[in-house]
């Protein structure tokens, strides 16, 4: 349900669920974060989410933090006994995480949509936020790489980004709708709308590529505030900044709050780049200076605070 009380959040993975995690302290239920579903596929003959299932498990308290990915307390004797048996083992699948995918995928067969199974996991793991995907069509990410076009996974997971990127792509967008949760959370008058520090072009465009949202958002209302990604000159995690190199992008925030500009009312700068501010207000967004590097939980509810009261949400 919507309402003028509501935030709609924007995330990728691991950097944009930091922020989730915040805000998601500070709102609860008053939250929707809407996941990338570009990152999806599917592996072993089941459907993996990682974006949602990596917010997911952040805002459930069962992140990985070790890893980065996946569960904390993890197990792995599918994968030992997947390797003894000359099994795919390039992408890991914990004992734990693999039997989500395994009910996702049992879901879908039985006519479930991506949004009743993100409610029913939402429930199942105690998540009072709304996490939803994106979108519930088919959309995939699509690098385009000196070693030819890579399925968004084997460039990212089976390469480790080494192929040199010269574009990309996001299969299905043009056919692909916002989720209903989404679409209704950003019709309904929303408080604002928070574009978590995620990949801008992995996790951020995809989400951006669907038809309808970016108009959404160059039409909203409600305002809206961008985390910026890249300090200093380089991305907290993931391959940002070699892919802005390899697109000739110069790798720095301005040119993240170049990409978003249309679309937002307010960017958050590290203190890094406090020098940087003029430039990205030249752009238009309303720039303002924090401490945007997420460690310790206090961390991620302190930016998420800043961000809300960039946009005059309070909590």
């Amino acid at each position: 349900m919507s309402s003028p009380n509501r935030v709609v959040a924007l995330s990728g993975g691991v950097g944009g669920a930091k922020l989730a995690l915040g805000l998601s302290d500070l709102l609860g239920a008053r939250l929707t974060v809407a996941c990338n579903t570009g990152d999806d596929f599917e592996h072993l003959g089941v459907t993996i989410a990682p974006d949602f299932d990596t917010v997911l498990y952040t805002l459930a308290g069962l992140a990985n933090l070790e890893l980065g990915w996946g569960r904390a307390d993890e197990t792995w004797s599918f994968m030992e006994t997947l390797e003894a048996l000359g099994g795919e083992t390039w992408f890991r699948l914990g004992d734990r995480d693999l039997a989500l995918h395994a009910l996702r995928t049992r879901w879908l067969a039985d006519g479930a949509t991506p949004s009743e199974i993100a409610a029913q996991l939402c429930a199942a793991f105690g998540v009072a936020a709304q996490l939803v995907p994106a979108t519930e069509q088919r959309l995939r990410t699509i690098v385009e790489t000196d070693e030819g076009a890579l399925a968004f996974q084997d460039y990212f997971v089976r390469r480790r980004c080494a192929p040199r990127v010269s574009a990309i792509r996001f299969e299905g967008a043009d056919v692909a709708v916002p989720a209903p949760a989404l679409q209704a959370a950003l019709s309904n008058n929303p408080a604002a709308v928070v574009i978590c520090p995620s990949n801008p072009y992995l996790s951020l465009a995809p989400i951006l590529a669907i038809v309808g949202i970016a108009d959404a958002l160059r039409g909203r209302s409600a305002p809206c505030v961008a985390v910026s990604p890249v300090v200093g000159g380089r991305a907290i995690k993931g391959p940002t900044t070699k892919i802005m190199a390899e697109l000739g992008i110069e790798a720095s925030a301005v040119e993240v709050a170049r990409m978003l500009a249309p679309l937002i009312d307010v960017f958050v700068l590290d203190e890094t780049d406090r020098e940087l501010a003029t430039a990205v207000a030249n752009l238009g967004p309303r720039v303002v200076v924090a401490q945007t590097v997420m460690i310790t939980r206090a961390d991620k509810v302190d930016l998420a605070r800043v961000a809300l009261n960039a946009v005059g949400v309070t909590t």
